[in-house]
């Protein structure tokens, strides 16, 4: 008797923990069922995907969508729909809203909004703010939440503990892994008078390496003594790299595809202040030692870092242009690129986007292709060229950093849940996402 399925992809190449093979993907009830070659089968839909690859759904774990308060940048559906758009299956966004994620009718108030409002997959993380540090144990195994994120450095909104004992009381209060912002705030004060008017270039001037590793180094200190794991966002040196190889027993490091692939002063001086963002792109050598971080292993995931402002915000002259690029629907082609140039393999890719975020933060069944897994698939041509454009992005804030940049690598299709979401640049289902389960509040 045939096995039945909604929904069999058949022929692309499957790139997973085990391995990268031409196989059938057979999906029943939004999960995989089947892996292999699958001919005799009742099936609702066959998507032919000879000459495509197929990825564990990719995971962007660091988006700024702005609701509620800073829809005019860019808004859950908005931010959504650029997401799937690009071949992102899910999201965790940052709480620096207004109001801002730090309680929890805040909390259930995004779950509400997200809820088959957003074409992707979502969780949330609380701020940390002095007021709530001790309620943060409790706010962290709510439903849909990633973890809580901690600013250390004052960046975009009003959240921010940057001493040592606001921090340690926080990791005191939680048992979840924790992000950081990294950057020292009492240097960037010390430092801010080298800012100069109308020059973007003096933006890493400022805001240097010294203060990211400082930052860094306290962190780990205060990790270490008080038994927590934290998860660096966004590192952006050579030296916060090295240091980082020496903990990586309880330290996880995030890399950006923006520091990845520009490098100071060329990007300021070709975009200027729409290349400002916090922590800084900084120069080849540091952007080598984050190369040098994804080859040795010590990169744990890629985050896009996605920071929407509108074009208006963006064009007002250094140091007041808002800092921040927009990334997720672009991390996919830009790193794809990256791939067919060597700098790392296809199986880096996945861990970096998929498997690991599911390490990292106790994602329940997504981040592989396995039977019983959620079925999220980001679907890919590796050969295909494609010019990434300011109109081809849908994110609110209609720009990206990469207009008119030519990449080899395109993802075609998004698949979440069984729900083939976008297929060749066009959205084919409605909005169906769902808050992602975490194995630490699976009781919740």
């Amino acid at each position: 008797m045939a096995d039945t399925y909604d929904l069999i992809l058949k022929g692309g190449t499957v790139v997973n923990h085990d391995g990268e093979g031409a196989r059938d993907l057979g999906i029943r009830d939004g999960r995989f069922a089947a892996i292999g070659r699958l001919t005799r089968a009742s099936v609702g839909e066959v998507v032919d995907c000879r000459g495509l690859h197929l990825l564990p759904g990719v995971i962007d774990s660091h988006v700024h969508f702005r609701e509620p308060g800073l829809t005019h940048k860019e808004d859950l559906e908005s931010g959504s729909r650029s997401a799937v758009m690009g071949g992102v299956t899910a999201v965790f966004e940052m709480p620096n809203t207004d109001p801002t994620t730090t309680d929890a009718a805040a909390v259930a108030d995004k779950v509400k909004r997200g809820h088959h409002r957003m074409h992707c997959d979502f969780a949330f993380y609380v701020g940390a703010t002095r007021d709530n540090t001790k309620e943060l144990g409790g706010l962290e195994m709510l439903p849909g939440v990633a973890g809580v994120k901690v600013f250390m450095g004052s960046s975009t909104g009003s959240l921010l503990i940057e001493d040592d004992d606001g921090v340690r009381a926080v990791l005191k209060a939680i048992r979840r892994r924790a992000v950081f912002h990294s950057e020292d705030e009492y240097r960037l004060r010390e430092r801010m008078k080298l800012r100069v008017e109308g020059d973007p270039r003096s933006h890493p001037v400022w805001r240097d390496a010294t203060a990211a590793l400082m930052c860094t180094q306290r962190l780990i200190a205060l990790a270490r003594q008080t038994g927590r794991r934290v998860h660096v966002l966004h590192v952006t040196s050579r030296d916060e790299i090295e240091f980082l190889a020496a903990n990586k027993d309880i330290a996880s490091a995030e890399v950006t595809p923006h520091h990845l692939t520009m490098a100071a002063p060329e990007c300021y001086e070709r975009h200027g202040t729409y290349a400002q963002i916090n922590p800084p792109i900084r120069d080849a050598a540091h952007r080598e030692g984050l190369w040098h971080g994804i080859a040795q292993g010590i990169v744990d995931s890629l985050g896009s870092d996605h920071s929407p402002h509108t074009i208006a915000e963006k064009s007002q002259a250094y140091p007041k242009a808002h800092s921040g690029i927009t990334g997720v629907q672009t991390l996919i082609p830009i790193m794809l690129d990256h791939v067919n140039a060597g700098r790392l393999s296809l199986f880096r890719l996945v861990d970096l986007t998929s498997a690991g975020p599911a390490r990292l933060f106790g994602i329940a069944a997504k981040g592989r292709i396995a039977v019983g897994y959620d079925a999220d698939l980001t679907v890919v041509d590796l050969k295909r060229r494609e010019t990434i454009s300011n109109g081809w992005v849908t994110s609110r804030a209609g720009w990206t950093p990469y207009d008119g940049v030519g990449v080899t690598g395109w993802p075609v299709g998004t698949v979440i849940r069984g729900h083939k979401v976008m297929w060749e640049g066009t959205l084919t289902a409605p909005a169906q996402g769902e808050r992602v389960r975490f194995l630490e509040t699976l009781a919740r």
